[in-house]
């Protein structure tokens, strides 16, 4: 059961991802963990993405499909994997599909955890952290018993950079541009599942096993 994650920042797919794992005992594969285990182990692999990334370039898709293709590779991923946060553009997407193709394999299913951008707005944006113990917040859902400030030690609370609505409006920009038309790749090669991230967390993730059955 080879399963792709789409969503936009903020939809819960991470989450889902987790869930989906943990049932199934298949391996969470994300980039930004292929590429720090490569480096800190020193591959080959693991020198070439280092060399891009030290000058402050992009992985090229191809050598990042290849440190993917190296990981599925392993025994934990006999079963299947899943995914998450790549492929993220259309030519990525291809060159996955490719190589896939190349060993005879496949992507089974890309799910795709749907929320309105006005939802992840609040729910990004109503974050609220402990800079002094790392207590975490939400004014909506986990507020703090006193407005602003942490119930366990008291400090003021901080809205992060990356949780200001702003921030969260242009990563949402940006996902519609480059990642958006994923779901109509996918759709087209009839793996395309989506479920209403609005949902309550373990209904959403029921959606989705009743989908991989």
């Amino acid at each position: 059961m080879k399963i792709i994650m789409l969503g936009a920042p903020g939809a819960g797919k991470g989450t889902q991802a987790q869930m989906i794992c943990d049932k199934y005992s298949i391996p969470h594969i994300s980039t930004g963990d292929l590429f720090r285990s490569n480096i800190k182990n020193g591959t080959e692999l693991g020198k070439k993405a280092k060399e891009y990334m030290d000058k402050g370039q992009l992985v090229p898709d191809e050598l990042t499909v290849q440190l993917l293709l190296d990981r599925v590779a392993n025994d934990d991923c006999k079963n299947g994997y899943v995914l998450d946060g790549f492929p993220r553009t259309i030519p990525q997407a291809e060159v996955l599909d490719k190589e896939l193709s190349g060993l005879g394999d496949k992507v089974d299913f890309a799910i795709n955890v749907d929320v309105p951008d006005e939802n992840i707005v609040r729910r990004m944006s109503g974050r609220r952290t402990c800079p002094k113990c790392g207590a975490s917040y939400h004014i909506e859902h986990i507020p703090p018993k006193k407005e602003g400030v942490c119930d366990r030690c008291g400090a003021e609370l901080i809205q992060r950079d990356d949780d200001k609505p702003e921030t969260v409006q242009n990563r949402l920009s940006v996902y519609h541009e480059q990642t958006q038309p994923l779901i109509n790749f996918y759709d087209e090669k009839a793996i395309l599942k989506t479920v209403d991230g609005t949902k309550d967390l373990n209904d959403v993730f029921a959606d989705i096993v009743a989908i991989l059955g």
